[in-house]
């Protein structure tokens, strides 16, 4: 009985203090597609992401009521770092859907124009949105809107102390004119939070600092929403005694776990990893010590590396190549080994038998792009003799003056003077699951066979490659059809031993397959990417990084006169792809189990 009054209490007390609008809710997954198009549309930096903005400590005065149901303790604000823009996961604090969803593309809006670096929040914030409503005057009434519904349910100045209402009116000013106000008044408080400005203080990613060139943090999994650590405040203690029992300890020194927790990793991992995440997202301040003691044993060991007799053969000594520096804006010379290898194990096969029906197919289909045999007029020597050349011999003839090299016609092939090359990322992450039958590895494999069969019956000269990395040394580049062999048997036995590992070095294979294919001798030549996700690596090319050494690998291709495309089943592909090969120059495919027959038809349209 006294559980359930509780939660009745709990219940009741909690919604009396909540001030926000549950039922004009708007979920960032809703628009994010709509604020991301609308931000890079404005002029917004083009490789932020859009994500969710993580909450931070609310440190500005609460009623009484919300003191008594513990409610308002952290609030979401919106701000902008290096890599990502960081929205809050959801709005409620309008009372009406419209304008939270108004909310979520104002802030967009204001976050695409830079202030000065000088400028502390409040000139900052102010100055964002003199110069976004001068560059957008269409955004004008609907700021006043924005305006009018948020100070309708801000703190009124009469309820509060005589400074904290100051800076409370200040606010109100600077948000109704903004420019007006160039400081606030001094409080014993921070303002309550401002929904339509930019975080004051917003927390440094990790993504976000300079990133060394060392091991660094592989995240795993699918997750509904991208999140990123945060770097937390922290205080050093002493290593407590872990050889003293709980009763030695006096009880007022027990801390609680908010406070203190002494987390050795290699022992007391979460299995529950949603809650340990959870837990530690809601840690302010994390307490680090010095262990001084040596573990009694350690046990070291890589399972990324196979054992070297099981590995594929490596043909060189490999070939070093340039890396781009977003941060520098320059490139890095010699920066990333290619490691060309080759499959020892494989043997010759013939084409799956689940493949063959959808192989007959697509030959019978390309079979027609393939060029038709047409007569070559003007010839030396051919089948029959060209009766208009003979006809230009006779009259020249007549005329005093002969030429009878070029008398004969002949029927020969035609030819479509194209070239492609496709590059596979063979990455760890394809090693997941698409359905109860088949990973990702698997349908790449299958897209490899039918792709190679339909070029295979065009005559257009073509090489297949796949690549993995383990950091900048080595990108490994798996060779499974090279442009000057033939298609057979032993290149489906290369296809059909591929396997996933290592990780997305996306940039390097790019300007390894550009210089590949760049010495074919045609006029038009196709380099195309076929990927199931983001650049990525053990070192600092995770995030920002890889993203911008990727998209340089494509305008230098592009300089190179090449046309690369990407062929990616990563359903966020939109959220970064445009950046990376322009809006016309990728695909997603949002059932991967589609690639293998949708792979040759794409193709097919490309070159048409």
């Amino acid at each position: 009985m006294e559980e359930q009054v509780g939660e009745i209490w709990h219940r009741l007390v909690t919604r009396w203090a909540d001030k926000t609008f549950p039922p004009a809710a708007v979920r960032l997954g809703e628009v994010e597609r709509s604020v991301g198009i609308l931000f890079r549309a404005l002029g917004g930096d083009g490789g932020l992401q859009v994500t969710s903005a993580d909450q931070t400590v609310n440190e500005a005065r609460r009623g009484w009521l919300q003191r008594l149901a513990g409610s308002e303790q952290k609030v979401a604000l919106a701000w902008r770092d290096r890599q990502y823009l960081r929205l809050p996961a959801t709005l409620d604090c309008l009372p009406t859907r419209a304008l939270n969803r108004q909310l979520y593309l104002w802030l967009a809006a204001l976050a695409v124009v830079s202030p000065d670096t000088n400028d502390g929040w409040l000139r900052a914030n102010q100055r964002r949105a003199i110069r976004t409503l001068e560059r957008f005057p269409g955004l004008r009434e609907r700021y006043r809107e924005l305006v009018e519904a948020h100070l309708a349910i801000r703190p009124l100045p009469g309820r509060l102390p005589r400074a904290e209402a100051e800076a409370e009116r200040a606010i109100r000013a600077a948000l109704e004119e903004p420019g007006s106000i160039d400081e606030l008044p001094p409080a014993k408080r921070p303002p309550a939070p401002v929904p339509l400005w930019l975080h004051p203080n917003p927390p440094v990613s990790a993504s976000a600092m300079p990133a060394p060139d060392g091991d660094g943090a592989q995240g795993g999994g699918e997750k509904q929403r991208e999140l990123e650590d945060l770097r937390r405040q922290a205080k050093r203690i002493n290593i407590t005694h872990k050889d003293r029992g709980l009763v030695t300890v006096r009880m007022e020194n027990i801390l609680t776990w908010g406070e203190f927790i002494n987390v050795d990793r290699g022992k007391e991992d979460e299995d529950d990893l949603d809650r340990a995440e959870a837990a530690a997202r809601d840690l302010d301040k994390l307490a680090v010590s010095r262990d001084a003691k040596r573990a009694a044993a350690t046990l070291k060991f890589d399972l990324d590396l196979p054992a070297e007799a099981e590995d594929d053969l490596v043909i060189g000594e490999g070939i070093t190549i340039p890396e781009w520096d977003w941060r520098k804006r320059s490139l890095i010379p010699d920066h990333c080994r290619i490691v060309p290898m080759l499959a020892v194990d494989a043997l010759p096969q013939a084409l799956p038998e689940h493949l063959g029906r959808t192989a007959r197919r697509l030959r019978n289909q390309f079979q027609a792009l393939a060029p038709a045999r047409t007569w070559r007029r003007a010839q030396q020597d051919g089948q029959e003799v060209d009766l208009d050349a003979y006809m230009r011999f006779a009259a020249d003839r007549r005329a005093g003056s002969s030429n009878a090299d070029a008398l004969y016609r002949d029927m020969r092939s035609g030819a479509r003077d194209l070239a492609c090359l496709l590059m596979a990322d063979l990455s760890l992450s394809t090693d997941t699951w698409v359905n109860d039958y088949h990973r990702v590895i698997d349908v790449v494999r299958d897209s490899l066979f039918l792709f190679a069969e339909a070029l295979d019956a065009t005559g257009d000269r073509f090489g297949l490659y796949g690549f993995s990395s383990r950091k900048r040394d080595p990108v490994r580049m798996n060779i499974l059809k090279a442009f000057d062999e033939r298609y057979g048997g032993q290149v489906r036995g290369r296809i059909q031993a591929i396997k996933p590992g290592y990780y997305t070095r996306m940039g390097a294979a790019i300007r390894y397959g550009a210089s590949l294919i760049a010495g074919q001798p045609a006029s038009r030549r196709l380099l195309l990417l076929l990927t199931d996700g983001k650049p990525n690596d053990l070192d600092q090319y995770e995030g920002r990084y890889g993203i911008e050494d990727t998209r340089q690998a494509v305008l230098e291709a592009r300089r190179m006169g090449l046309q690369p495309f990407c062929i990616t089943i990563d359903r966020k592909g939109s959220d970064y792809l445009p950046h990376l090969f322009g809006s016309t120059g990728f695909v997603v495919i949002h059932d991967p189990s589609d690639l293998p027959k949708r792979l040759p038809l794409l193709y097919a349209q490309m070159t048409a």
